[in-house]
């Protein structure tokens, strides 16, 4: 039996401490989940032992032998593989090359593809999965390509293996095939760390359970003696929450209604009303088919079947172009790549989406750009030196200002807000919400998304809880505890 083990690990950043003392063990031959609310530490700790970081202070042990990692080949080599939620896959090379990439073997000087194909296949059929090596990964499905990770990270053997958040992308049925898998894995004597937001799969493949909060180990409970409330409370402890201002009103006008909106795989038969002035929450867990569904309702996405309707009018066939006009917004998760433009300047960030209202003909009026752009960054007190300098200058909570300000610049009439703080400081995150509650006291709604459900209720007037695809409950801020949310959206029940 191997034992992964940990003493007295601290890991620092300049003014963050990520880890604090932490000493912990894992056995081979069962699944030791890994949990705790973003900022918990578990990702740090999973770096540690990948060798992508180094720890400040601290051992390493496997099988009572310390260990000093340089890099990740090193962990590597040392029995250490880590399949994360980024998949590493080359998409157009076969299933057998992705396996054996880097180790190909030879005939002379050129690639024996007979025996690379057989070893591939031996692999695959050794781990019971039923994929052509010479398939081509481009043609595979996302939970086919998570499988071909666990083969190949397994065909060297390792004595460990973490997997990161291995399921967050998958369906249902997908997720029993990867269990199944994984239950195979524990047959063959290996540690398996399992990293996961989704709480109600542990009872299913989890043996362990082992809770970080804030940087330091809460401690690690078997999950036949565990519950849903044990490990909330070990996960969150006595947390306050703060509520929305008294004098936000939502008014009795529907302004956008959907109904059975469905796209296959990412959500299904999703209906919901949204009224002026109210900010409504979407609660989920990673996967749940929360920014997949803004996303089709605001038409930057496909969806298979339903209606979505505006101000009491449907719109047919939407399109960014279309909802933009319809008076819909929405600012992006992903601010980097989908919110702004980063070698552009502030003010061209802050005037992208309206400059219909900016331009004269063909022609961008400048006197109106300026007004538009300098108009936000007073109204959001945006933090900046010159409006022509680089977005990328700026810091996350005043990057994150600028994407709101670019869309509170088209006079929108329903906002989606999908991760808002998202990387930004708690200061920053304040005056986010601030930003949300002014638009309600002008009559405009909003709807977030947010993986840190503590702030769908300091936040929202009324939260829908979406699971696996589907709205599965609804509930009012004022009358859940923020365990009882996180076990909604974890598949527990309300107390």
């Amino acid at each position: 039996m191997s034992v992964l083990e940990t003493r007295n690990i601290v890991k620092t950043y300049p003014g963050t401490i990520a880890l604090n003392d932490v000493s912990v063990s894992f056995e081979s031959g069962k699944v030791h989940a890994l949990v705790g609310k973003n900022g918990s530490g578990k990702s740090t700790l999973v770096k540690i032992f990948s060798g992508a970081i180094e720890p400040t202070r601290g051992e390493i042990l496997i099988d009572g032998v310390r260990m000093n990692f340089s890099d990740p080949r090193d962990a590597f080599a040392k029995g250490i593989a880590t399949v994360y939620q980024e998949l590493s896959l080359v998409p157009g090379l076969t299933v057998a090359e992705n396996i054996l990439i880097g180790r190909l073997p030879m005939r002379g000087r050129f690639v024996d593809w007979k025996k690379t194909f057989a070893i591939a296949d031996e692999l695959l059929k050794e781990m019971n999965v039923d994929i052509p090596p010479d398939e081509v990964v481009y043609n595979l499905s996302v939970w086919q390509c998570q499988m071909v990770e666990i083969v190949k990270a397994m065909s060297f053997r390792p004595k460990v293996l973490q997997l990161d958040e291995p399921t967050s992308a998958l369906a249902q049925h997908e997720i029993q095939a990867l269990f199944k898998m994984i239950r195979e894995l524990k047959k063959k004597d290996v540690v398996i760390i399992y990293v996961t937001h989704r709480l109600h799969e542990l009872w299913q493949i989890a043996d362990t359970c082992t809770v970080l909060r804030d940087g330091c180990l809460i401690g690690t409970i078997p999950m036949q003696e565990a519950t849903h409330k044990d490990i909330i409370k070990m996960m969150f402890g006595d947390v306050e929450i703060h509520t929305r201002p008294h004098d936000l009103k939502v008014e009795d006008d529907v302004v956008l209604e959907v109904k059975d909106l469905t796209r296959k795989n990412k959500f299904e038969n999703i209906s919901f009303r949204l009224k002026k002035g109210e900010i409504l929450g979407i609660a989920g867990m990673l996967g749940s088919g929360r920014t997949e569904l803004l996303k089709s309702i605001f038409g930057a996405d496909p969806f298979d079947s339903g209606e979505i309707y505006i101000n009491g009018q449907r719109i047919f066939s939407p399109s960014p172009v279309k909802m933009k006009k319809a008076g819909l917004a929405l600012t992006s998760e992903d601010r980097k790549h989908e919110g702004l433009n980063q070698i552009a300047s502030i003010k061209d960030n802050l005037c992208i989406a309206s400059l219909d209202l900016i331009a004269k003909g063909a022609f961008i009026q400048k006197h109106r750009e300026n007004e538009f752009a300098q108009r936000q960054v007073n109204e959001l007190n945006i933090k900046v030196s010159d409006i022509r300098d680089s977005v990328s200058s700026l810091s996350g909570g005043n990057q994150q200002k600028v994407v709101v300000g670019n869309w509170l610049n088209t006079n929108p009439k329903v906002i989606f807000f999908d991760e808002p703080s998202r990387g930004i400081d708690v200061k920053a995150k304040q005056q986010i919400f601030q930003i949300i509650w002014e638009q309600s006291r002008k009559g405009v709604s909003s709807i977030m998304v947010s993986s840190e459900l503590e702030e769908l209720l300091e936040v929202c007037h009324r939260i829908l809880i979406m699971r696996e695809g589907r709205i599965v409950g609804e509930i009012k801020p004022e009358e859940v505890k923020i365990e009882e949310l996180y076990s909604l959206c974890m598949g527990g029940e309300k107390n």
